[in-house]
């Protein structure tokens, strides 16, 4: 009888929708991330090894920053919760929930709400769960789960989505991506307005200073960590870094590996609730540190997992998860795990237990990819095969490591055909006399079922084509050409690596001899936002003029104590009407801004008495302020400045509220403003 695994593997491979979805992604994907990080000040593979040193040394020494982040937590007024596994993590969240009788629950993306199924829990208990990224809303009405772990919806195509929205939202059928986000996003903003209760995840605890890292593109993450009375942030315990340094260095290789942006649009850190005097902000935050598993993983031969930021560029690389797509992903009992491809073979298994989930680990080519595409350099073949070879064990989390044949009950001809390759592989003589065997029969032979030499009975025909040999080894080939021959043939196999190793000096030379300010000009404009520059005297004029062509007489500004000097005051002369008050019929908002970072071309908005943070969240078009000397290098001396860890919260700003979720087609304004304009005044 066959499996729910293979039945889902078999299904995939015969939904031509499906195929097409996964192929544009990957393709896109991974396209956009290698050229990202051409724009690193040192090869990719030093960071990497970096990040690996950092993530390695939080692991092992879990317990010292756990003890170290919660001091500073409740030293900043989080209220801090510990839950051993998904059931505690519910139940604490239910009694907050039931204590504050909320009604209405909005989401952003998070890991581990998937993990203990927190919506399912909450519904049972009559209180409204709303999805609120758009890939993860799609999915969310559709009754389905995520099927990869930054595009939810990876799936569809932009049909599916359509009609979607038109059987269950009851609207007009199109399939004109913006159409739809702008539905999606005028449904959510009413609901992000009434909500009780925000949950989010965490993506990095800083744990130096108790600091809440959330990074997000559309909006969402801001909207529901800033609108409701309460956040939860779940956060598996794992998920620290010891200092700012140590965030900027994982805040340079998670968006390039995810999605190959070289910052996420938001990037929100969280220090506090909202403070007294404050316009905004939660005013109760709580934070879940789960386990569910965690502890024990750390203890077995597959801790290495843990260090994983939760990128998905494995995803994307992958052969086999290219093929099957995220749903294909499930356990012996059909359940599909929330972490799928190459990391989610190792994660559900390590986490959920091996008996349920160990198959996974088979659902691999071995090739290597995710390990050369892991932004801190997990070895994950290596533990693939650890799976693979583990005893059964009925108890999660738990590891049996017994004699590899035996325990991986592996079917008679693949045992013994193992052993037989084995045998010929590590000999050059054997193996070159076997392939040039092969290639011998791929003359004569030819079978009319295909190339699949394999007995039904190995499995290896249910879902795999074998290809027909070569008639000649790529050795013999290979050896006939010249030397000049062969590096051509090299730099054809390995084009993408040549080309992320090769152009870091031109890339340099040519930024070097360029201001923090036209760089940061330069890469602000690329991420679509737009600047005006003026002395301190003309700023009032040309914000007037700004607003007028635009039909705009009235806006949502910080405080004049906040902004320079008699500015609301003139614009209140000149016509246009200011207000701190959050309206969501405001079409424009007005702040300043702290710093701005040149590599990245991102503004940092803090929050602060007078500082509403709806400003730069609610209107359509976000005006922001910046003095040109307040332009710093890079992303780790933005961190550094000294303001940042005394405010609530400060919020990375880089261009206007962007979404890929439907068919990797560029939609702007989300959630947050469609367009970014910033005033750089010098001083």
């Amino acid at each position: 009888m066959t499996s729910p695994f293979h039945q889902k593997i078999r299904a995939a491979l015969s939904d031509d929708n499906l195929q097409s979805a996964l192929d544009g992604n990957a393709e896109r994907r991974q396209a956009s991330i290698y050229e990202s990080f051409l724009s690193l000040p040192e090869d990719r593979d030093v960071y990497r090894q970096r990040a690996h040193q950092v993530r390695a040394k939080v692991v092992a020494d879990l317990d010292f920053y756990l003890n170290q982040f919660e001091t500073h937590l409740k030293a900043n007024g989080i209220k801090i919760h510990h839950a051993k596994d998904a059931e505690q993590a519910v139940k604490i969240i239910l009694d907050i929930a039931l204590l504050s009788d909320a009604k209405t629950v909005v989401k952003s993306k998070t890991m581990v709400g998937e993990e203990i199924h927190i919506n399912h829990y909450l519904e049972k208990k009559n209180i409204k769960v709303v999805e609120t990224d758009l890939g993860e809303y799609i999915v969310q009405i559709r009754g389905e789960p995520p099927a990869h772990i930054i595009t939810p919806a990876v799936h569809l195509n932009r049909s599916d989505v359509g009609h979607t929205f038109q059987e269950v939202l009851d609207v007009p059928y199109t399939n004109d991506v913006s159409e739809l986000t702008q539905i999606a996003r005028s449904i959510l903003r009413q609901i992000f307005l009434e909500a009780d209760i925000g949950i989010s995840g965490v993506n990095f605890g800083v744990a130096e200073s108790g600091t809440l890292c959330l990074v997000t593109n559309e909006g969402n993450g801001r909207m529901v960590t800033t609108l409701p009375d309460i956040h939860i942030a779940l956060m598996g315990i794992e998920r620290l870094v010891p200092s700012f340094d140590d965030l900027a260095l994982m805040l340079n290789l998670l968006p390039r590996s995810a999605t190959g942006q070289k910052i996420t649009v938001y990037t929100n850190l969280i220090h506090s609730p909202r403070r007294p005097g404050e316009e905004d902000g939660s005013l109760e935050r709580h934070v879940i540190l789960l386990d569910n598993g965690r502890e024990n993983l750390r203890q077995s031969p597959l801790n290495d997992i843990l260090y994983c930021i939760r990128c998905g560029a494995c995803l994307n690389v992958c052969p086999v998860f290219r093929e099957i797509g995220g749903h294909a992903y499930i356990g012996r009992e059909g359940q599909i795990t929330p972490y799928p491809g190459p990391i989610g073979s190792v994660l559900s298994p390590g986490l959920f237990g091996i008996s349920e989930f160990g198959q996974l680990a088979r659902a691999s080519s071995l090739c290597g990819a995710c390990k050369d595409i892991c932004p801190v350099d997990i070895d994950i073949p290596k533990m693939l095969l650890r799976i693979r070879s583990a005893g059964q064990s009925d108890e999660r989390s738990t590891f049996k490591w017994t004699a590899p044949i035996k325990a991986a009950r592996i079917p008679f001809a693949i045992k013994y055909g193992l052993q037989l390759f084995s045998f010929i592989g590590v000999s050059a003589s054997r193996f070159g006399l076997a392939q040039n065997i092969a290639g011998f029969f791929s003359y004569w032979v030819k079978p009319r079922s295909g190339w699949i030499p394999m007995p039904k009975i190995t499995g290896w025909g249910l879902s795999r084509d074998f290809p027909k040999p070569s008639k000649r080894p790529f050795r013999f080939r290979f050896n006939q050409l010249d030397q000049a021959d062969k590096v051509a043939n090299i730099n054809n196999y390995f084009p993408l690596k040549e080309v992320v190793n090769g152009n870091w000096d031109t890339f340099n030379k040519s930024t070097n001899r360029e201001s923090n300010l036209n760089r940061f000009e330069i890469e602000f404009t690329e991420l679509g936002g737009t600047m005006t520059f003026c002395s301190l005297y003309d700023l009032g004029n040309l914000i007037v003029n700004f607003l007028n062509e635009r039909d705009i007489d009235r806006i949502q500004s910080w405080s004049e104590q906040t902004l320079p000097l008699g500015l609301l005051k003139f614009l209140n002369e000149n016509g246009i009407f200011t207000q701190q008050e959050a309206d969501n019929n405001i079409r424009a908002g007005l702040t300043g801004t702290l710093a701005a970072i040149s590599e990245t071309g991102t503004i940092l908005v803090p929050s602060g008495i007078g500082r509403p943070q709806t400003a730069s969240l609610l209107p359509n078009l976000h005006l922001a302020i910046l003095f040109s000397d307040n332009i710093v290098d890079d992303l780790s001396t933005a961190l550094n400045i000294a303001q940042i860890k005394d405010l609530s919260s400060v919020t990375l700003i880089s261009g206007p509220s962007r979404t890929a979720d439907i068919e990797m087609t560029l939609s702007i304004g989300v959630h947050g403003p469609e367009q970014v304009h910033i005033f750089c005044v010098n001083r």
